[in-house]
C-alpha cells in the first residue's frame, strides 16, 4: 500500500460516502477494468488500484484509520509496527485505541434504573416521613457472588473464539481476500463461558428479588415529585455500577385542605348574617390544632384571610407557606316563616323591593326619561 493516491478519488466517491455508495462504485469500476474484460495496457494496474482502495474503504476500522492518519497509519497497522506512539497487534487493538472500547462485549455495564410510586397523605408530604417502599430489582446472586459459576469453579475461555468474543471467517474470490468478523455465538461476545453454572441463578449471576426499602421523605414534597436513590436499582454487569431507584410521590386528596404551591386553602362556609355582621371562626390546621380568626363585618364571597406560616414547609428549608382561609358565603334555600319575614324586613330597610316591582319601576323611569 505504498501509494500516495487518494482512495476516495480512485473510486470516484466523496469522503462522506456511505458503505453502499462505495460498494456500488467499486463494482462499476471493477467490471470496467477487469483484465478479462478490458485488454488495455493500464487495465491491470488500474484494477489493482481499485481493489486496494476498496479493501480499505469498505472496512470501517481501516477507513477510520485512513481518514485520520492516511496511508502511514494503515500500513503500520497491517505490519503490526508502532505508529504515533502505539503498537497494534490487530484491528481489535486499533479500535480500542482510537474509540475507547474493545470489540469484546465483556466489559462493565451499568445496571438498569427502577421506578416505583409511593402514596402519601398531605400531612406526610408536608412534614416528611419514613415510608416502606416495596420494589423488585435484579441483585447479585448470593450463592456465586455474581460469577454465574458453581462455588469452587470459575469461567473459562470460550473454545469457539479462544476468549476474543469474535469469530472470523475468511472469504476469497477473484477480487481478493475478505474477512468477516461476527460476535461469537457460543459466548455471545463475552469471551468466557461457564461450564458449571450456579444452581441458584442458573449461570446468570443475577436474580430478581423483592425488597422493602425504608425511605426518608423530605418535608414539602408535592404530588409528582421524583426522588432519586443512587445505587438502589439493578446491579451492574461485569462489575459495572448499579442503577438508581426513582420514587414518584403521589399525594392523596385531603378532606379539608387544598394545596396551591406552598400555601394551603381552607374553604370557610358562612351564612349571610355571619358575613354581614362579623364572626369568630375556628380554623383547623394541618398539625391537627385550631386557630381562631375574626371575620370582619361585610366580608364578601371569595375573600381570603391569612394564617401566616401555617402552610407547607419549603422543600429546601427556609420557611413555610400560609394557610389561606377562603370565605364561601352560602345562601339558605329553605327558610322558616320567621326567617323569611326578617329578611323581607331587612330588604325593605335597604329600600330593595323583593316582589318584582323594582323591574317595573325601572321600566317606568326609562319611559319617563324618553318623554
Amino acid at each position: 500500500m505504498g501509494t500516495s493516491k487518494d482512495y476516495y478519488q480512485i473510486l470516484g466517491v466523496p469522503r462522506d460516502a456511505s458503505a453502499e455508495e462505495i460498494k456500488r462504485a467499486f463494482r462499476r469500476l471493477a467490471m470496467k477494468y477487469h483484465p478479462d474484460r478490458n485488454k488495455s495496457p493500464e487495465a491491470e494496474s488500474k484494477f489493482k488500484e481499485i481493489n486496494e482502495a476498496y479493501e480499505v474503504l469498505s472496512n470501517p476500522d481501516k477507513r477510520a484509520v485512513y481518514d485520520r492518519y492516511g496511508h502511514a497509519g494503515v500500513e503500520a497497522v497491517e505490519r503490526g509496527q508502532p505508529f504515533d506512539g502505539f503498537r497494534f497487534t490487530g484491528w481489535g487493538d486499533i479500535f480500542e485505541a482510537f474509540f475507547g472500547a474493545t470489540i469484546s462485549q465483556r466489559r462493565p455495564q451499568r445496571g438498569a434504573d427502577r421506578r416505583v410510586s409511593v402514596e402519601l397523605e398531605l400531612e406526610e408530604a408536608a412534614f416528611g416521613c419514613e415510608k416502606g417502599v416495596e420494589i423488585v430489582r435484579v441483585e447479585e446472586c448470593p450463592r456465586c457472588g455474581g460469577s454465574g459459576c458453581e462455588p469452587g469453579s470459575g469461567p473459562t475461555a470460550c473454545p469457539s473464539c479462544r476468549g476474543t468474543g469474535q469469530v472470523r471467517r475468511v472469504h476469497r474470490n477473484f477480487f481478493g481476500q475478505f474477512i468477516n468478523v461476527t460476535t461469537c455465538p457460543q459466548c455471545r461476545g463475552e469471551g468466557m463461558v461457564v461450564l458449571h453454572p450456579c444452581g441458584e441463578c442458573e449461570g446468570n449471576g443475577r436474580l430478581k428479588r423483592a425488597r422493602t426499602l425504608w425511605v426518608r421523605i423530605p418535608p414539602g414534597v408535592e404530588d409528582g415529585t421524583q426522588l432519586r436513590l443512587t445505587g438502589e436499582g439493578d446491579v451492574g454487569l461485569h462489575g459495572g455500577p448499579p442503577g438508581n431507584l426513582y420514587i414518584v410521590v403521589q399525594v392523596r386528596q385531603h378532606p379539608l385542605f387544598q394545596r396551591e404551591g406552598w400555601d394551603l386553602i381552607y374553604p370557610l362556609e358562612l351564612n349571610v348574617a355571619q358575613a354581614a355582621l362579623g364572626y369568630h371562626a375556628r380554623i383547623p390546621t394541618l398539625e391537627g390544632q385550631e386557630e381562631v380568626i375574626y371575620i370582619s363585618p361585610g366580608t364578601q364571597h371569595g375573600q381570603e384571610f391569612l394564617l401566616k406560616g401555617k402552610g407547607i414547609p419549603h422543600l429546601q428549608g427556609g420557611g413555610r407557606g400560609d394557610l389561606r382561609v377562603r370565605v364561601k358565603v352560602t345562601v339558605p334555600k329553605d327558610l322558616t316563616p320567621q326567617q323569611k319575614a326578617l329578611l323581607e324586613a331587612l330588604a325593605a330597610s335597604f329600600g330593595t323591593p323583593i316582589d318584582g316591582d323594582q323591574g317595573h319601576g325601572a321600566k317606568r323611569q326609562l319611559l319617563d326619561a324618553r318623554g
